[in-house]
């Protein structure tokens, strides 16, 4: 990890030995990496270092992460902001995972802006407000977050090895790790299996994780994912496939956060499709996934055209409506414009 150097180890050692009390953020509709990380860091920060310390979360995850969440010390924003704005007030110690500045926290934002405290940043996204920051850990020849953090816990004093740390730090780096590569389907590199490989030495269930990742879902997510393939895909002259998941259809199909999970990914196994777009309607706005194939790179469609960024082959950002489009049923012709401009422009080149 060329970001993990002994220069930022001590200093993070420093910061964490004179600190009183931590809050741990991550993004705005936390995935299994912002969980993974977050819970993980909250874990040895309360276990192995005796610190108190919060997990903040600016709304909830999806249920199938519960399971990751401990019962105390974590917040979800949205529910009782006055109990998140109380612990970033009372925070000496403020770490940021798996956001690259404090824009991608949502209403925390402002809050985060005012927080006094040292700040940490540990993420694997392009463009990182080093800035903001007083020590940051940002690479992004990395998998996820999580896989960063573990190579960051490993580094600090009196660790050096995966089985010095307990489970409770362990199972939750895993899980984001395992969550992001979308079980080792992309953005994996040889530390992502040196990490996998030495967390199961040290006693992960890698089993009982994968059981509660991928096998745990409601019935509703299967009924909207043959929905989704057989009714809201389309596919464009350029390989582009692209599906609208609206407001009342979610309702109609009964569908909650993190029922769509990996949605995105599916059309790509069709030979013709290059790049995947995803949008579910949200307020005001639809959230936007792209992925692609080597050679397309999601990332520059993200920022060109839905206010958002990324990696390579794995982007995101907004569609807002009425400041980008008309009306929310304007996006399906705003996709066929806007990709049809950038498939044809895109020069072939090779991942970096």
């Amino acid at each position: 990890m060329k970001t993990v150097t002994s220069a930022k180890i001590q200093r993070l050692e420093a910061l964490i030995a004179g600190a009183a009390r931590a809050c741990v953020v991550v993004h705005t509709h936390p995935d299994g990496d912002a969980v993974g990380s977050g819970t993980a860091l909250l874990a040895y920060l309360r276990d192995c270092r005796g610190l108190q310390a919060d997990l903040l979360l600016p709304d909830p995850a999806a249920g199938i992460l519960d399971f990751l969440v401990p019962e105390s010390g974590v917040t979800v924003a949205s529910a009782d902001p006055a109990g998140a704005l109380a612990r970033l007030a009372g925070c000496d110690l403020l770490f940021c995972l798996d956001m690259n500045g404090p824009g991608r926290a949502g209403e925390l934002e402002a809050p985060l802006r005012a927080v006094s405290a040292r700040k940490v940043l540990v993420d694997h996204h392009p463009r990182p407000d080093e800035a903001w920051f007083d020590l940051t850990f940002s690479e992004t020849e990395v998998s996820s977050a999580s896989e960063l953090l573990y190579h960051v816990l490993l580094a600090l004093p009196g660790v050096g090895r995966a089985d010095r740390l307990p489970l409770e730090v362990l199972t939750p780096l895993m899980a984001g790790m395992t969550a992001d590569t979308n079980n080792f389907a992309n953005s994996v590199f040889p530390s992502t299996l040196g990490m996998a490989s030495e967390l199961l030495a040290a006693g992960v269930d890698r089993d009982a994780l994968l059981d509660a990742l991928f096998n745990s879902y409601g019935e509703n997510r299967f009924r909207a994912m043959g929905c989704y393939l057989e009714r809201l895909m389309h596919i464009t002259p350029d390989g582009v496939a692209y599906a609208i998941l609206d407001r009342r259809t979610q309702e109609a199909l009964g569908i909650g956060e993190g029922d769509t999970e990996g949605f995105v990914n599916l059309p790509l196994g069709i030979g013709r499709v290059r790049m995947s777009l995803f949008l579910r309607e949200d307020d005001g706005h639809f959230r936007v996934s792209i992925r692609s194939k080597r050679g397309v790179a999601a990332n520059r469609l993200a920022a060109e055209s839905f206010h958002g960024g990324g990696h390579l082959c794995a982007a995101g950002g907004k569609l807002f409506f009425p400041q980008d489009i008309p009306a929310r049923e304007m996006a399906a012709q705003y996709i066929e414009t806007v990709t049809a401009r950038f498939m044809r422009n895109e020069a072939p080149f090779q991942d970096r």
